[in-house]
């Protein structure tokens, strides 16, 4: 098969796309693919080698077969180039429009989520016109919060932009600084219990699989940060999460709930906080949902399936399948 990588973006998470995107060339090529790398480029041109590239709608994306995004953030993750894949008619790896768009915006899917129903993470919405119109009543709404109060911009990730605060002083400024980010910002309530992450693979339900769930262990200090996640040995993953089996299955059971909930596709992975000193039935909460998560052969998502008996080229094979087993939402040529 024939497949184009893209990599890079114009989020802050450039440099961490272009990495996972040379380990899914890397894994393609060894299953046997032919590989075209397109970068992303900070300036929003997309390159070939060293020549920019245009795309006309309706004609495929360099005569590939299929297109495997690795990218993370807004105008990666969140509906864009997935819009412009749809419009060149193009299969392509991993979630929609809609569900892109959904799943990247922690208010968004948060809101929709607590509508579902869905076990979640307490939070208070922040934009920056209520900000700047009634700060006192967002401080006070975030009292009713367990701290620290974790800050985070709505759309972002790698823990971007997200900061802890324990202090009400500092919560005006944490805010401001998110909001630098984006113009609407989540605060969210401390969760008590371990981190516990689960891999999604597959198309809609009945053809969905999940991991085992995975554990994560900061051993660097302090909390989940993005020097924790991308720097050799600040955390730890474990897997299967030591959980009894029956909170196992519930933690398996809620991520596909989620991954239903939003639309996804192809694959996502699925963030949640376990307090097993909570009574039965609330131990579980429902963080949040990464549609392209980190894509390189020792990422948690490929970590959890290898842990779980897939392999890296495996699953690259598997979500290319899926992708092109998908129907398509505009006529085909």
């Amino acid at each position: 098969m024939r497949v184009a990588v893209l990599g890079g973006g114009r989020s802050p998470e450039h440099e961490v796309s272009l990495r996972g995107a040379m380990a899914v060339a890397e894994g393609l090529i060894g299953q046997g693919h032919e590989v075209v790398q397109v970068v992303l480029s900070l300036d929003g041109r997309w390159i070939v080698g060293d020549e920019a590239i245009a795309v006309t709608p309706g004609e495929g994306l360099l005569g590939v077969d299929c297109v495997f995004p690795v990218l993370h953030g807004p105008g990666g993750e969140d509906g864009s180039v997935q819009g412009l894949l749809e419009l060149l008619d193009v299969p392509y790896v991993g979630s929609g429009v809609l569900s892109s768009a959904l799943s990247l915006d922690k208010l968004a899917f948060k809101d929709s989520a607590k509508a579902a129903g869905i076990p979640q993470v307490d939070y208070v919405s922040v934009s920056a016109v209520r900000w700047a119109s009634e700060p006192e009543a967002v401080a006070a709404e975030a009292q009713r919060l367990r701290k620290p109060w974790w800050v985070k911009a709505a759309c972002g990730g790698s823990s971007l932009a997200m900061e802890p605060v324990t202090d009400e002083a500092e919560l005006g400024p944490a805010i401001e600084r998110c909001l630098a980010y984006d113009h609407r910002v989540i605060i969210e309530a401390s969760a008590t219990g371990a981190e516990v992450e689960c891999a999604v693979l597959g198309g809609p339900p009945g053809e969905t699989t999940v991991s085992q769930p995975g554990q994560i262990v900061v051993t660097s200090g302090g909390w989940y940060d993005h020097e924790a996640k991308y720097t050799e040995g600040g955390m730890e993953l474990v897997v299967p999460a030591p959980l009894p089996d029956a909170v196992t299955e519930e933690v398996r059971a809620l991520c596909l709930r989620a991954y239903a909930h939003a639309d996804n596709h192809g694959l996502a992975r699925v963030d949640c906080f376990v307090d097993l000193e909570q009574p039965a039935g609330q131990q579980v909460l429902l963080n949040e949902i990464n549609t392209l998560p980190g894509f390189t052969a020792t990422s948690v998502y490929s970590r959890l399936w290898a842990e779980s008996g897939l392999g890296y080229g495996e699953l690259l094979d598997a979500l290319l399948q899926a992708a092109i087993a998908r129907p398509r939402r505009l006529p085909t040529r």
